[in-house]
Parts: C-alpha cells; structure tokens; sequence
C-alpha cells in the first residue's frame, strides 16, 4: 500500500480481506492502481462500499469454487503471497491455520512469497509446503490474527437448545464462527461419538473434544480426525493446533466439495441466515439489492447433505431484526416495505430442510407450499404472526 501509486492494474484477492489497507483502498483513484478482489466480504463495511462503487470486484462464488478460480477460471494469479511456519529439517513449512485456496495458488502462481512466522502453528493434512515450492522467503514475528469469542444472548440460548435438539449422536456436524455456534456448542456436550467435516474450525470445537463429544471415533471417511481448511480463535485455539494429529487440514474444494461432504454419515450443517421466507428460501449474503458478505460454504453444506441418506441442514436465525422491529421470517422480501430487505436468495426452497427460531423448529423437506409457510409462521415471533398469515392469504399462501 505505501508504493500503490507506483503500481498500475494491480489486482489484490483475498478470501475476506480486512485490516487497515482497506482503509487505504477507499483514496479517490486507489482502484487504478489497487483493486481488491474477494467472494466474501462480510464484516467489512468499507469493502462493501467498494463493491457497490464498482471500485473492487466480487465473484458470486461459493468458497468451493476459488481453487477452479485460480486454475480453469478468470483468475489465474501472479504472485502468491502467504504465511507459513518456518521449515522443519526436511524444508517442510506448513500453511498452518488455513490451508483453503492455497495449494491451487501455489501451482498457478508464477511467482510465490512465503511469510516465514514463528507464531504459525504446525497442522497436518494438505499442509505441507516445501521450500523448493517458494520462490522468496521474508522471516517475521508477529501474533496471528485473532478471533475472539463472541457474546452469547439469552434468544441465541435458545437458538442452540433447539439446534442441539435436532443433532443426533455420532452425527457428523459443520459449524461456524459467531455467537450462535458458540451457543449450540454448549448443548452438544452431551453428544455421544460426534464427528467434525467443515470449512471453518471454530474455537468452541476444543471444549466439545474436552467434554468427549467429539470424538471421531464412528465417522464413515477420515475416522478420528477433525477435517477443516481454515481454523478461527484465538492463541489458545492456536497453540492447541500446533502439531495435533487429530486435525485433518483440507483444501476448500475438497471438504467444500458436495460429494465428499455426502459420505460422512449423519452430515448436519447448521448455518446462520439473515432472513427467510414462507416459500423456503433462504438469505444470507445481501441486503436489498446490496452485498452484505458472500455465500461463503452455505451452498455447498447445503447440498451435501442432502445427497447424504441421513444428512441434516439446519439454518438458524433470530426472529427478528433491529431491536425486535423487523421480522426476519417473511411471506417474500417483495411484500416488505423494508429497502434493506435481502431480495437475492443465497439458497433457493428447492433445497431447504430445518428452519429454526429461538421459537421452535419447523421441518419443511416433506411439507407443501401451504404447510410450510404454517410451520415457518409459527416459529416466527409472535408479535409479526398475525401479519404474516394476513400477507400469506394475499398471496394464496394460507386460506
């Protein structure tokens, strides 16, 4: 950033770009010189002004398809930077807490940089690069990036005891970062034999292995092994990390991948939503006609498990919105009067499964059009019920 003006046409991806350089790219004329480029922009407020400025560049991707990104796709990099851990006595580095994209950049990119960091954790899997692989090596010291664990509500409480209700013993789980996976990891303790195949690693992870939760020991495809691409937390969650061999790192478009996510027995994927509405379908990544983060691995997880026999999709949000103003289930975002009310749907009601509220939980794979916008009103809050049937009968959804 402290040369841009000297660079020209010089695209900048990364999976979800934030830190203060962003700051720096809102400079009137910064995109002629340095472009951001991501498929998932959540949390970056600035970024997001970016995009809609058509001052940086968002693909519509979910996070599965950044390797073909690289290697079939418009994105084919240069240069590829990345933090490693410095090399054992063979040369082995290791990408440590996120491996996602990097073994496709590291063979597509004609030039490769590695950040050598003491503080980067050893992982096991498709981590290991060796040096002969990087073409210029700079040494470091810094902390890596942290996380911190969020807050939990009393309604986020009761998000999770209704998720965890809906978890079997010896399920395999995927989960994510955030207050409500924190809440649902507080239920799941008295799971027997759970297993683990997700994008995201979340701290929370560590108290179910120490409660002997998650165990492993009953998965069908890598039995006692967390599979992961990218790890979230704090130091402690790092030096937990650091030479563990119960942790399965994995490229994006391998656990990402809908078809290996299908052979783990009992898959459930739970993930947040903005909104939903009465016909199913789920959004998670806009705002209006504005972007709000990214589909993320929502899309893969989703499909995945449904390709399982026994698989579980399970999306999770609060009722309501903007200090309880808003309601978050809808008859369609087209009825709201709301301008910032999601419009695009991260998944459509042709692959919806369990919708659930701090109200309940309603099932909607086996229901009707007209069943499910009942079961969804009923787990919306009490005080939009009412209006929600009303707008349903406008448009034949109820009689």
């Amino acid at each position: 950033m402290d040369r841009a003006h000297e660079l020209d046409g010089v695209r900048l991806f990364h999976c979800r770009p934030f830190g203060s350089f962003v700051e720096r790219c809102l400079e009137p004329g910064m995109e002629e010189h340095l472009r951001c480029v991501t498929v998932f922009a959540g949390g970056v407020r600035n970024l997001l002004q970016l995009i809609k400025d058509g001052r940086a560049d968002f693909y519509p991707i979910p996070l599965s398809r950044i390797p073909w990104l690289f290697r079939a796709g418009p994105y084919r990099p240069d240069v590829f930077i990345t933090t490693l851990s410095p090399p054992d006595e063979q040369g082995y580095c290791s990408l440590g807490v996120s491996v996602d994209y990097a073994r496709a950049a590291l063979e597509t990119a004609g030039v490769v940089i590695g950040e050598m960091n003491e503080s980067m954790p050893r992982t096991s899997g498709d981590s290991l690069v060796h040096t002969s692989q990087i073409d210029y090596m700079v040494r470091v010291a810094e902390s890596i990036y942290e996380m911190p664990s969020a807050e939990i509500t009393s309604d986020e409480r009761k998000l999770g005891e209704q998720v965890a209700g809906l978890v079997e013993d010896e399920a395999t789980i995927q989960i994510g970062f955030g207050s409500v996976s924190e809440a649902v990891t507080s239920f799941l303790k008295e799971k027997k034999d759970l297993g683990m195949h997700t994008e995201m690693l979340p701290e929370s992870a560590m108290t179910l292995i120490e409660e002997g939760a998650l165990t492993g020991g009953k998965k069908t495809i890598h039995q006692g092994k967390i599979v992961c691409t990218f790890c979230a937390g704090t130091k402690r969650l790092y030096d937990w990390l650091n030479e563990n061999p119960q942790i399965e790192m994995r490229t994006v478009d391998y656990t990402n991948d809908s078809r290996i996510i299908a052979l783990n027995n009992k898959m459930t994927s739970i993930n947040t939503a903005l909104q939903v509405d009465l016909y199913g379908n789920i959004y998670s990544d806009s705002l209006g006609f504005d972007l709000y983060s990214g589909a993320g691995g929502q899309p893969d997880f989703m499909f995945g498990t449904q390709l399982c026999p026994n698989g579980k999709s399970i999306i999770v949000l609060l009722s309501t919105a903007s200090k309880g103003s808003i309601s978050r289930i809808v008859v369609h975002p087209k009825m709201s009067e709301n301008p910032r009310a999601p419009s695009m749907p991260t998944v459509t009601r042709f692959h919806s499964d369990y919708v659930v509220t701090e109200w309940g939980v309603a099932s909607l794979r086996n229901l009707t059009v007209r069943e499910r916008a009942q079961a969804l009103i009923e787990i919306a809050h009490p005080d939009f019920r009412d209006e929600l049937r009303r707008d349903a009968k406008k448009v034949g959804l109820t009689s």
